[in-house]
């Protein structure tokens, strides 16, 4: 099936243009799947790897994929990190290119500009879509400024609500959203590409070891100090970019910073450390956990949901509240063991989780509007 991009660089597409119309989809046709995401490359985060993965895998499984990101339109940095850029879409786009594709139902991956719009249009529509609970800006936003956990996560609920279904990372997250009054959460399994991980060269450091390596975004919500403030043998390594780095680099000159990695140039980091250590209490998931398995490299980490779906009951890191101990003590692990459960999250099984929502969704009778 074939993977296509909504063009919003013609100029076609910024005039002004008579309310769009949405035809009918045939059913007997393959699925026909709009991904709306404000997350995509240049940025590198775990959401962006994920969705740009994913529109690899779906056409393979048979989909007619489209996509809607932000190629194409005006963007401005993000408040408090203006690395990451928001695209400002005009309001009428969005709709427009929604009617082109008359997708069968859209998935809304980010909260963002671009993912409110589609949104408003699809509930406006009747159009079905489902969504994803990928961060917990909640958290993020109250450790910037001074706005309660409550009224982002009211003002979320909105938004996924509306969804014929909500994914989540793992069950425990699905479980405590519903917690708070989220709808229809159902469990996504994530997956990687495995194989850009497992296999290729291997970095090389003329610095002492073990090496401990952090790998994400540097930023306050990923606690990443608490990583560097540890008593460890060796060198400890962080891959990434971020607000906190010059803060982070100027506190902490024994470690080194290696800057902004492509995957695959992260996977050579992977695949040349002794330990991933990952201090962040916040995330939903842990993308970067099981990239690092992939690479036969153990982790450690703080107790959390997402690090237990991803080690599945196997020895292959240490889930401790002392994080100095769990990254001595995964030293000692089986690095085979950790390729064994890396490998277990492949993108292939990942996808087929997520088109089985999807095909699930778009096949309900009864739809909530809110």
């Amino acid at each position: 099936m074939a993977l296509s991009f909504v063009d919003a660089g013609h100029p076609a597409a910024r005039k002004r243009r008579p309310r769009p119309q949405i035809q009918a989809a045939d059913r007997t046709d393959p699925l026909r799947l709009l991904l709306v995401t404000d997350a995509w490359s240049p940025q590198i985060n775990g959401v962006s790897r994920t969705y740009e993965w994913l529109s690899r895998t779906l056409p393979e499984l048979g989909v007619d994929l489209h996509l809607l990101t932000p190629q194409g339109y005006r963007s401005v940095p993000m408040p408090s990190y203006p690395a990451i850029r928001l695209a400002l879409p005009p309001p009428r786009s969005v709709p427009h290119r929604i009617a082109a594709v008359a997708p069968h139902i859209v998935h809304i991956a980010t909260e963002g500009p671009i993912g409110l719009l589609a949104r408003l249009y699809c509930h406006r529509r009747r159009i079905p879509f489902t969504t994803c609970f990928h961060t917990r800006y909640p958290e993020y936003i109250a450790a910037r400024w001074p706005i309660p956990e409550r009224w982002s996560y009211a003002a979320l609920r909105w938004f996924h609500n509306g969804a014929a279904a909500t994914m989540a990372a793992t069950q425990a997250l699905a479980s405590e959203l519903r917690g708070h009054g989220y709808a229809r959460m159902v469990h996504w399994r994530r997956g990687i590409d495995t194989k850009l991980f497992a296999e290729g060269p291997v970095a090389q450091f003329d610095l002492p070891r073990p090496w401990f390596l952090f790998a994400g975004r540097l930023a306050v919500e990923k606690n990443i100090e608490a990583f560097l403030q540890l008593d460890l043998p060796g060198t400890k390594l962080v891959a990434g970019d971020g607000p906190a780095r010059a803060m982070l680099q100027q506190k902490y000159p024994h470690a080194r910073f290696l800057g902004a990695l492509s995957s695959a140039e992260l996977g050579t980091v992977y695949r040349a450390a002794d330990v991933f250590v990952f201090p962040s209490r916040t995330d939903t998931f842990g993308l970067v956990m099981a990239e690092a398995l992939a690479a036969g490299l153990p982790v450690a980490c703080y107790p959390s949901d997402g690090a237990r779906a991803i080690f599945d009951g196997e020895a292959c890191g240490v889930i401790g509240t002392d994080l100095r101990q769990a990254a001595l003590s995964a030293l000692r692990i089986d690095k085979a063991l950790c390729r064994k459960v890396g490998a277990s999250h492949s993108l292939e099984r990942s996808a087929r989780s997520f088109l089985s929502i999807v095909e699930n969704a778009k096949a309900a009778t009864s739809l909530p509007w809110r």
